[in-house]
């Protein structure tokens, strides 16, 4: 068993933790000059903390990717199971709008550094895209969501207003306008 297969303590598991949060928020109010001092700072342990779980600053921006992108998939069981298909479905759409410019902003200092954010993110990426199309079927089934709608059409509008939300740092009422715009058009028309 390496290194990498071993399962963290339950201490170094909140530690872990702790230090994703708190990168997070740094890289929010820092940008891309976020020192991995502040990080540590912030989350309340050592600079030998976070060197052990994350070596470079890519490995940790890379870590705050995955983590927010798994966090989304973590509600995909209860939304499966959840009585009105439509709602899970255009709930989880918003969740990822939600999460746009928090994640484009990580892929950037990413990309920037050289690092290939696809080659770390396609297994997490595929379990978000398998989680739409599970939930745009379920909802299609209940008649929530329009029959012709496919998943390259979606993915197409989810991606158009994520970019909207990314470039224009949209207030809350601009946002769930446009959100009921592109629902409206989601919906079947009777």
């Amino acid at each position: 068993m390496t290194k990498e297969d071993k399962p963290l303590r339950a201490d170094a598991r909140r530690n872990r933790a702790r230090v994703l949060e708190a990168a997070e928020a740094v890289l929010a109010r820092d940008g891309v000059a976020a020192s991995m001092r502040a990080v540590a700072q912030e989350a309340g342990v050592g600079l030998g903390t976070i060197y052990r779980h994350f070596p470079t600053r890519e490995t940790l921006y890379e870590a705050i990717l995955v983590a927010r992108m798994e966090r989304l998939v973590e509600h995909v069981p209860a939304l499966r199971e959840a009585e009105d298909a439509g709602a899970a479905f255009f709930g989880f759409f918003t969740d990822i709008v939600d999460n746009a410019t928090r994640m484009r902003a990580v892929a950037d200092v990413l990309a920037d550094a050289g690092i290939d954010v696809k080659a770390g993110m396609s297994e997490v990426g595929s379990a978000v895209r398998s989680a739409i199309e599970l939930l745009l079927v379920r909802a299609q089934q209940q008649g929530a969501v329009r029959e012709d709608l496919r998943m390259p059409e979606l993915l197409a509008l989810l991606g158009a207003v994520c970019m909207a939300a990314e470039r224009h740092q949209w207030e809350p009422e601009l946002r769930d306008r446009t959100l009921g715009v592109v629902f409206d058009g989601c919906r079947p028309h009777h």
